[in-house]
């Protein structure tokens, strides 16, 4: 499987477990509110990386990464927003903000590498 592929997968896979803990919370006010919030930022961290994979052009593509950068920044705000609700949320919570810190690194890097390789304007 080649890396694009397999972070593809990485990034719907988050977004399916997300999804699936979201489905979990309390159907509090609250807790809806954030369960909505964080279903839509993680949602379009995969929708955003599939685009961004079939870009049309460097700017493009990182134009979409961009969009992915600030989704998972805004994921990781909900997860760590749901422990300040409750602390009884921060063992299941743990996986998933790990792997969006992972996918963000992974972003933030390929964004750094795309601005890197292109040539400077002639």
């Amino acid at each position: 499987m080649k890396d694009v592929d397999l972070l593809k997968k990485r990034f719907k896979d988050f977004a399916l477990d997300v999804v699936k803990f979201a489905e979990m919370l309390p159907s509090e006010k609250s807790f809806k509110v954030v369960a909505n919030q964080i279903m839509r930022s993680s949602t379009s961290t995969a929708a955003n990386y599939r685009a961004a994979s079939r870009g049309r052009s460097r700017p493009d593509f990182r134009a979409k990464l961009g969009i992915v950068e600030e989704e998972l920044d805004e994921t990781m705000f909900w997860l760590e927003f749901i422990v300040g609700l409750s602390e009884s949320y921060r063992e299941p919570i743990t996986p998933l903000w790990k792997e969006a810190n992972e996918l963000l690194s992974i972003t933030v890097a390929s964004i750094k590498t795309s601005k890197k390789n292109t040539p400077p304007p002639k």
